[in-house]
């Protein structure tokens, strides 16, 4: 019997005749990061799944009954079946929150396998795949509690619920520290050299505070450190200097190429498949970690669980720069994501994702980015991207079961404190911080955009460059071309996407340059 189901249903539910439940158990125990597909050719059964976060991606699409899947896009153009077209209601919600929304991609209909699912695929009489069941076995979750009944088997799951009503960092420090340092161990252990992706901010100089003690516990070496920038005198430069001095790591140090710098932007479009050019620095950076090292740990994920990022301190002004954005989408897709009437299925998880529905408090704002946003959409999926470019797998120890245990049921109070009490974002992490030996300043230094803090001027400078063929690009992409004239950077982006993964049904020589590649797209 076939069963039809969407792919929107709630974790935990049973469905009959569904044969993607008998997986639940054994993928649900698994704590890491992964993306699989299992062919069962006794049962004639494809298996498809994803770890709880996404940290993994895992793409798929259907041409004429045949089922395509990939951990890229650019993938499925094997199939000469498929031919990439742009998803502009997709683009509308990447122009508006600033990162695709739940099983969206840039492209239509490819989708991405939900986070924490398990679906299973066979042939129907007529040779077409139809997927025969779907199962979630666990929730991406910034906030909640944990169940040690939710999943048989199982470490515990995370179910939804309230954080604690306190926490005291006298004891809990500590015992959020080693949820960290835990996790931390395991994505040690490997039998290929690791490194440490360190920028020098809070998230990444935790896991090298921690490098020495976890290496320790998982009998493993101590982990080197890379860092990139634009100059000696650059921030992020100055403060990994000084982390890696006090930890007594090796640290190793490139300058960035202006020249080099600009020539890679399009190899930054080809492998990102995103719109974002300011994390050029990424490329570089993992280009440099491969020589030497086969797996890094990086920082992600802290900003999502401890609530990081500047704009969760005004989420009303949040809310009405996202509704100014689709107010100036002049296409159906922004009218869909302003009355919060998303057709639910793959390509949608909720029906309504209107701004001010996710950012009533930063409780759910948190989560709604965890699930459906920045997290799995942006941050993981750039970093996996660009570091597998150049076969280097990037763990993230921040979203290890250990350490999400403990800061799932953080109260707001200390991811976030008002002002006039804690003062800084993320109060309970730099408390644990603070027990590592850190330097005081670095504990202390506040949150800094990734790519722009990198390399401000070399950034501004490309921007300044390239902005008339950013007016013109805009003006490209009708319906969009308000909204486009106040992100330049995005625009290029954009731009660069479309040459290199749309134009010609994708399939666009890669070897030319950025201004040509721009100019083919007016």
């Amino acid at each position: 019997m076939t069963l039809t189901v969407s792919s929107h249903g709630g974790a935990g539910t049973a469905l009959p005749d569904n044969p993607a439940e008998q997986h639940r158990d054994w993928v649900a125990c698994l704590d890491g990061m992964f993306a699989f597909a299992l062919w069962d050719e006794r049962a004639g059964e494809l298996i498809l799944a994803r770890d709880v976060m996404g940290i993994k991606p895992l793409l798929r699409t259907m041409v004429e009954g045949t089922l395509l899947f990939a951990s890229e896009a650019k993938a499925l153009r094997a199939h000469e079946g498929h031919v990439p077209r742009l998803d502009e209601l997709a683009l509308a919600a990447r122009l508006a929150w600033e990162y695709p929304l739940d099983g969206t991609t840039l492209f239509a209909d490819v989708f991405q396998v939900r986070p924490g699912t398990i679906e299973t695929w066979a042939l129907d009489e007529n040779g077409n795949a139809t997927r025969t069941g779907l199962c979630h076995f666990d929730r991406p979750m910034a906030v909640g509690s944990w169940s040690q009944t939710a999943v048989v088997g199982a470490a515990g799951a995370m179910v939804a619920g309230e954080p604690a009503k306190s926490w005291n960092p006298q004891g809990g420090a500590e015992k959020l520290l080693e949820s960290f340092v835990a996790s931390v161990s395991d994505r040690l252990m490997a039998d290929v050299p690791v490194g440490i992706v360190l920028s020098g901010g809070l998230d990444s100089s935790l896991v090298a505070a921690v490098a020495n003690r976890a290496a320790e516990r998982a009998g493993q070496p101590v982990p080197d450190c890379w860092t990139v920038a634009e100059s000696e005198d650059n921030p992020d430069w100055l403060a990994a200097e000084a982390v890696a001095s006090s930890m007594d790591l090796q640290h190793h140090q490139h300058i960035l190429d202006e020249s080099s710098f600009h020539g890679r932007l399009p190899e930054l479009a080809w492998h990102g498949e995103d719109l974002d050019v300011t994390v050029l620095f990424f490329q570089p950076l993992f280009e440099r970690m491969a020589q030497s090292v086969k797996v890094g740990l990086c920082g992600q994920g802290a900003d999502e669980l401890h609530a990081g990022y500047p704009r969760y301190r005004n989420l009303v002004e949040h809310s009405k720069l996202v509704d100014s954005r689709l107010a100036q989408i002049e296409h159906p897709g922004a009218s869909a994501l302003l009355s919060g009437e998303l057709p639910i299925g793959d390509a949608w998880w909720s029906s309504d994702h209107r701004p001010q529905v996710h950012t009533q408090s930063l409780g759910k704002f948190l989560q709604f980015e965890a699930e459906h946003g920045q997290l799995v959409n942006f941050q993981l999926r750039l970093v996996d991207r660009h570091s597998m470019a150049h076969g280097l797998e990037v763990r993230v120890p921040f979203l290890g079961r250990a350490h999400r245990r403990e800061a799932n049921a953080l109260p707001m109070a200390w991811r976030l404190p008002p002002d006039s009490v804690f003062g800084q974002e993320k109060a309970a992490l730099r408390a644990a911080a603070d027990l590592t030996g850190l330097p005081k300043e670095i504990v202390r230094r506040p949150k800094l955009p990734a790519g722009t803090a990198t390399t401000p001027t070399l950034i501004g400078e490309l921007l300044d460059e390239l902005m008339p063929r950013a007016a013109e690009i805009a003006k490209r992409f009708s319906g969009f071309d308000r909204v486009l004239a106040g992100q330049p950077d995005i625009t290029i982006g954009l731009g660069l996407f479309y040459a290199t993964h749309i134009l010609d049904g994708g399939r666009r020589v890669q070897s030319k340059g950025l201004v040509d590649l721009l100019d083919e797209v007016l």
